[in-house]
């Protein structure tokens, strides 16, 4: 895919990770961890990345690139709805540098993963957003994305997690 750069013409494209990009994968997880003030809660390394992407394929990571450098990262898996009787795209991350942001590469990600939906059979895309990140609601408000206005979510992590196990 190639999109017009404003200034030039820079050729955007996108790639599937492969198991020897679990580091970039991580750089890119602590960048957008920066940003969302949540560096301290990253604890994931190379190795749980490799085991769980690659090995146990629960997720999948495709790089946003220009002009051949990776310049940012989608992180999605597979969800199901039970009203729509089949798979969704969940959206975990979607990154892209500061420095190439405002270019059109987010929207054109976005359409990858509706493409990738679309193909696939999904009956849907999500994802969350913090409620303060305006920049990006705005964003998606301006591609026609509805907030889920009367749901909640909920997490059990961690501790508590193991203790609701037993």
């Amino acid at each position: 895919m190639s999109l017009n750069n404003n200034d030039n013409n820079s050729q955007l494209t996108f790639r599937f990770a492969e198991e020897k990009d679990c580091g970039l994968i991580l750089r890119f997880i602590k960048e957008l961890a920066s940003y969302e003030k949540m560096l301290d809660e990253v604890v994931t390394s190379e190795e749980l990345l490799r085991e769980w992407i690659f090995v146990r394929k629960k997720a999948e990571v495709f790089f946003i690139c220009e002009d051949g450098k990776e310049i940012g990262f989608a992180v999605f898996f597979h969800n199901f709805s039970t009203f729509l009787g089949r798979a969704g795209l969940y959206l975990e991350d979607l990154y892209i540098m500061p420095e190439y942001r405002g270019k059109g590469y987010g929207k054109a990600t976005l359409k990858k993963l509706a493409q990738i939906a679309v193909e696939r059979g999904c009956g849907r895309l999500e994802w969350w957003c913090l409620d303060w990140n305006k920049p990006s609601i705005d964003f998606y408000l301006s591609l026609s994305a509805v907030p889920m206005k009367d749901w909640t979510v909920y997490r059990i992590a961690g501790e508590t997690l193991t203790k609701l196990s037993k």
